[in-house]
């Protein structure tokens, strides 16, 4: 997998899709396309599947280009957004469960948790700050990290998220504003 062009200009390209330029919809797939299959490959973790969501993400993006906003955040994580949410409602959608154990799915979703912020930090070349919040992560017990990190890499509702640990909804939202007020000083 190549490396992103540090000089690869992800709102002017966007601008361009909304205007209709297909060159740019393909310059931003050789830009990005590899790296946004890895992302979606790893929440649905089947290829072929991730293959049709990055697809699908590039008509979306190809579609919608002209709803970025820039003052909500930068154009490639918009476009990571609309591949990763694509990626999201597949595995909602074709949810399947398997039976395993209390300590297997607790061990399973731990490291599944810490892959996808790993995945994350990659993405989003996160890599200056991800040294640091990795650290502070793993100072939290693991019930509460899993807690943080289903909200926000697995994009987990609180509810969800409370049926997944078999935990009441008070106490994950309890775990999750406290967690995220530590990582915050440990952040400091």
């Amino acid at each position: 997998m190549s490396s992103p062009s540090a000089d690869f200009d992800y709102e002017a390209t966007l601008a361009a899709c909304a205007g209709g330029q297909r060159g740019a919809l393909h310059a931003l797939y050789e830009q990005e396309g590899p790296r946004l299959l890895g992302v979606v490959h790893r929440i649905v973790r089947d290829r072929a599947l991730a293959e049709d969501i990055v697809h699908d993400a590039c008509v979306n993006i190809w579609t919608r280009a002209a709803a970025f906003d820039p003052a909500r955040g930068s154009a490639r994580g918009w476009i990571y957004s609309v591949a990763r949410n694509l990626a999201l409602n597949a595995v909602r959608d074709g949810h399947r469960e398997v039976a395993v154990d209390e300590d297997t799915a607790a061990a399973l979703d731990a490291r599944a948790s810490l892959e996808a912020w790993h995945d994350m930090a990659d993405a989003f070349a996160w890599q200056a700050s991800a040294g640091r919040i990795a650290h502070c992560l793993e100072q939290l017990e693991p019930v509460r990290r899993n807690c943080v990190l289903h909200a926000y890499v697995d994009g987990f509702s609180h509810g969800e998220i409370a049926r997944r640990l078999d935990a009441p909804l008070g106490t994950v939202k309890a775990w999750i504003k406290r967690s995220l007020a530590a990582l915050r000083e440990c952040m400091t």
